[in-house]
C-alpha cells in the first residue's frame, strides 16, 4: 500500500507541473548532442555555455577583435559593409551585432551616400539663389539617412549593453535601435526588412537552419542576407600557420587582455567545427534563398555569402 501511495504522488507531483517544463526536461534529457567547440553537449547546455563565453567577454570584445586580427577585422567589416551598399530607404537587420560595428558602419555608408546625392541635386540648380541652395540643403540634409534604419538583435545583454554605451559615445542616435532577440526565433514580422546582416556570430547559433529560416522569413521579398564569418583556409601551408596562430596566440591573449583562456580557446574551436564554404552555401539555399555564392577573403580565413529571397 505504501509503494501504490508513493506512486500516486509521483504522478500527481508530475501532472501539477506546466506541460513546457516537461517538454524542457524531455529535451534536456533527449536532446541532440551537439559541438561545443570540441566539447559534446546537449542543445540546452549548448546555448547556456556560448550565452555565458559572450556574457563574459564583452567588455573586452572589442579589444579582443583587435588583438585577435591585428586589425584586420575593421577591414574585414569595411568590405563587408561596402559589399552591402545600401542605399538611403534601407532597413537592416543586424543580427548578433551587439556592439555595433555593421550598424555604425551602416550609418556612416549611407550618410556618406545621401551626402552625395544632395550635393549633385545642388550642383543641378546653379542658378539657385544662396537662400534657395541654403533652404534645400536644411531641408534635406536634416534627414541625413533618407529614411534608412538599422535594427541591431543580439540576444545577449551585455553585448547590447556594451553596444548601446559605444553608440552614445560615438553620437549614433538617428535611425538605430536595439532589440534582445534570438536569431533562432526573431521577434520580428514577416517581409520587413530589406537586408539581414550577421558577422561573426551565426557559427555561435545552436540552430543555423533554424536562424536561415527565420532570415528568410523576415526579409521582404527581393531582400539580401549577408553573413561574414571565419570559414576554412585553402592554402595547406597557411591553414598550418593559422591553426599554430589560433590554438597557441588567441587564448594565450584572452588570459592576458581579458582574464578568460576558456572563452577563446571555445572561439578558436568554434571556427574549426564551422560547416565549410559550399557547405554553409547549400544550406543558405536549402533555407530559400537563390543566387547564393561567396566571396574568401585573405584565402579564406573569413568568408562573405550572400543570397537573395526571390
Amino acid at each position: 500500500m505504501a509503494a501504490v501511495r508513493l506512486c500516486r504522488c509521483r504522478c500527481r507531483a508530475l501532472l501539477s507541473r506546466p506541460a513546457g517544463a516537461l517538454r524542457a526536461r524531455r529535451g534536456l534529457a533527449a536532446g541532440p548532442e551537439m559541438h561545443f567547440g570540441f566539447q559534446t553537449v546537449t542543445e540546452e547546455e549548448r546555448r547556456e555555455r556560448i550565452y555565458q563565453v559572450f556574457e563574459n567577454v564583452a567588455k573586452k570584445y572589442d579589444v579582443m577583435n583587435d588583438s585577435m586580427t591585428l586589425g584586420i577585422h575593421r577591414v574585414w567589416k569595411d568590405i563587408f559593409v561596402h559589399k552591402m551598399n545600401p542605399c538611403p530607404g534601407t532597413v537592416l537587420l543586424d543580427v548578433a551585432g551587439g556592439t555595433g560595428d555593421i550598424a555604425f558602419r551602416f550609418i556612416n555608408y549611407v550618410r556618406s551616400v545621401r551626402k552625395r546625392q544632395l550635393q549633385r541635386k545642388l550642383k543641378h540648380h546653379q542658378n539657385l539663389s544662396w537662400q534657395e541652395i541654403f533652404e534645400s540643403y536644411q531641408k534635406d540634409g536634416f534627414n541625413s539617412l533618407g529614411d534608412s534604419q538599422v535594427v541591431v538583435c543580439d540576444i545577449n545583454r551585455e553585448m547590447l549593453k556594451v553596444g548601446k554605451q559605444k553608440a552614445q559615445h560615438l553620437g549614433y542616435s538617428e535611425g538605430l535601435s536595439w532589440v534582445l532577440g534570438n536569431a533562432e526565433e526573431l521577434p520580428f514580422d514577416d517581409d520587413k526588412f530589406d537586408v539581414y546582416t550577421i558577422a561573426f556570430g551565426i557559427r555561435n547559433v545552436t540552430r543555423i537552419d533554424l536562424a536561415l529560416q527565420e532570415a528568410y522569413r523576415v526579409l521582404k521579398p527581393g531582400g539580401r542576407f549577408l553573413c561574414l564569418e571565419f570559414s576554412h583556409v585553402s592554402n595547406p601551408l597557411l591553414s598550418r600557420l593559422y591553426d599554430l596562430y589560433s590554438f597557441q596566440v588567441i587564448p594565450v591573449l584572452g588570459e592576458v587582455i581579458a582574464g578568460d583562456w576558456r572563452s577563446y580557446q571555445y572561439l578558436v574551436e568554434s571556427i574549426r567545427q564551422f560547416p565549410p564554404q559550399e557547405e554553409l552555401k547549400a544550406m543558405i539555399e536549402d533555407a530559400g534563398f537563390f543566387k547564393v555564392d561567396y566571396e574568401n577573403l585573405n584565402f579564406g580565413i573569413v568568408a562573405i555569402h550572400s543570397g537573395f529571397k526571390l
